[in-house]
């Protein structure tokens, strides 16, 4: 299996992520609703702008149903039938409100509205005319027509087609400011990105040039405090180290295609805690190996990466004359320790990069980024189990397939 040589790990820590997404929920929420109030407004105008043109239309056919009635008032009885125009239908009431004739479709009592000149009862526009002559007793004449819906039909169109222009109008403003939100944080970013790198490429000589010369001093000729003094700087060299080995990773390690083969873990990890046992011993922190023999088919260096930055944090986390307890399995690799623990609304962030939960320890806080970037190329799974005071443990499971499959 080739891992992915172009993933990376996210700029955004969970607090950031959070931030952002309440700005987008907010500023979509007043999006919605500024879209929400134009389009009522201008629904509200179109509706009004109907009424306005309906009521010019229903206000001639009023008079000519009032001259009708006056034909009808003075001819009557020889002439006693109620005038009908095949364009509307309507209603007389006398003074009282009282129905005198009607013809209406929708003329009951709670559907008449006498204190308005124009309104809709369902699918019909009513318009109210007052008398100044009682023509038959008249005094409130109601004229009926269907609505003419096309009205509606171009307003819901425009409604759509605006309010759809106007949300991507707001989307690019909304896009132009969430860059601007997230430029100090990428900036910030960027800056300690590079300053990393540029760290690394200083740290190589140094590093190699002390631990070579450690390694080649003879300690049975020295006195006691100068081997005390070099144990110290060993300590100290292997701690850099580490962290250049981190910081190389971070900078170089997606770039590179990986190179997988059989890598016998229960090995790898006994040489991890023999390097590391100098840093242990500084904190009297002893470690209990329960190891089954277990290949894997990895790059050699990503799976370095992952075991030593979880015996490093089990080590810099520890409480003095602290333990640490490794166990290897077929499917699984534990390592908890008896250190500070990590508050329990904490745990999601802790493989963020740079988060760090003790301003005490040094660091940079990529190392359980980089055990994360790692275990997800590869298909693997990693849960944390934390109490505070208590300690930490951290168990990565393996993907499917061994040595022997």
């Amino acid at each position: 299996m080739l891992a992915s040589k172009n993933r990376d790990t996210s700029l955004l820590r969970s607090n950031e992520k959070q931030s952002l997404v309440r700005f987008l929920s907010l500023y979509i929420f007043l999006v919605v609703i500024l879209v929400v109030i134009l389009s009522s407004f201008y629904y509200k105008s179109q509706e009004k702008l109907m009424f306005s043109n309906q009521k010019t239309t229903l206000s001639a056919y009023a008079n000519e149903q009032i001259k009708n009635l006056k034909i009808l008032h003075h001819y009557f009885p020889s002439r006693n039938e109620y005038p009908r125009d095949e364009r509307f239908k309507s209603a007389i009431y006398d003074i009282e409100r009282v129905l005198i004739f009607s013809i209406l479709e929708r003329g009951t009592k709670k559907e008449v509205n006498f204190d308005k000149e124009i309104y809709r009862v369902k699918d019909k526009i009513h318009f109210v005319k007052l008398l100044d002559i009682y023509y038959l007793g008249t005094k409130y004449l109601i004229i009926e027509v269907d609505e003419d819906r096309s009205w509606y039909t171009d307003t819901i169109i425009n409604i759509i087609a605006i309010g759809t222009i106007t949300l991507l109008i707001l989307g690019i403003f909304g896009l132009f400011f969430v860059k601007l939100f997230l430029r100090p944080m990428k900036n910030s970013i960027e800056l300690l990105d590079n300053f990393i790198k540029d760290t690394t490429h200083e740290l190589n000589t140094p590093i190699s040039a002390i631990l070579a010369n450690i390694e080649m001093m003879d300690t049975s000729i020295m006195a006691e405090k100068n081997i005390k003094k070099l144990s110290r700087i060993n300590i100290a060299a292997k701690t850099v180290s580490h962290l250049y080995q981190d910081l190389t990773f971070l900078v170089l390690g997606h770039q590179t295609q990986s190179r997988d083969e059989w890598i016998e873990l229960k090995e790898l990890i006994e040489s991890r805690v023999e390097y590391f046992s100098v840093l242990a011993t500084s904190k009297r922190i002893t470690f209990t190996l329960d190891l089954e023999e277990k290949k894997i088919y990895i790059d050699a260096a990503k799976i370095a990466r992952v075991v030593d930055n979880l015996i490093s944090n089990a080590i810099k986390y520890n409480k003095r004359s602290g333990k640490i307890k490794i166990v290897l399995r077929e499917d699984y690799l534990l390592v908890a320790d008896t250190g500070i623990g990590i508050e329990e609304d904490k745990v999601s962030a802790i493989f963020e990069r740079y988060s760090r939960f003790n301003s005490s320890e040094g660091g940079f806080g990529i190392g359980l980024n980089i055990v994360k970037s790692i275990i997800d190329d590869y298909g693997m799974k990693i849960r944390v189990n934390s109490i505070v005071k208590q300690g930490t443990t951290i168990k990565v499971y393996f993907s499917k397939g061994g040595a022997d499959d």
